[in-house]
């Protein structure tokens, strides 16, 4: 008897450990596409309507943006910010260069360099940023934290 329940035991175990290294498998590359994908499509919105549009069609209701010379904006403040803004002299885009997503599937980052355009110049100046993300109950990607550095300079 005590035979069967260790073998019953090791069983179970094995089938347990084979289950949950599955499920973590099937978050790993797609999920991580997932959500480089809405950091592409949150840039691509950004160049079609503006950077104020896209920003309040991507950002969580907590979400936060660590400006230069301020301190955090969250939530409703950082709406409110972005609803304040005046994107209508310059458009801005970026690409992410890679990512990483949390084993729950429910946080990740990326991370890459953006591209700021004013309308009335021909030149462009870039920089680099950073955006945390969450995924909401829907499965969609919304940003908690986006962050950005100037200071790759400009080209002509």
């Amino acid at each position: 008897m005590k035979r069967f329940l260790l073998f019953v035991t090791v069983v179970f175990l094995f089938t347990a450990c084979n289950f949950f290294s599955d499920k973590k498998s099937e978050l790993g590359p797609d999920e991580k596409q997932r959500m480089m994908d809405a950091d592409r499509a949150f840039s691509k919105l950004s160049v079609e309507k503006g950077m104020k549009h896209a920003f309040l069609e991507y950002i969580d209701s907590n979400g936060v943006l660590l400006k230069p010379n301020q301190f955090p904006i969250v939530g409703a403040d950082a709406i409110d910010f972005l609803i304040q803004e005046n994107d209508s002299t310059y458009s801005l885009q970026w690409e992410p260069k890679n990512g990483a997503i949390a084993k729950s599937g429910e946080l990740g980052y990326t991370y890459g360099l953006y591209a700021l355009k004013p309308h009335d110049k021909d030149t462009s100046f870039y920089g680099t940023y950073v955006s945390i993300w969450k995924k909401q109950q829907d499965g969609s990607w919304k940003f908690v934290l986006d962050s950005g550095n100037e200071g790759l300079g400009a080209e002509q």
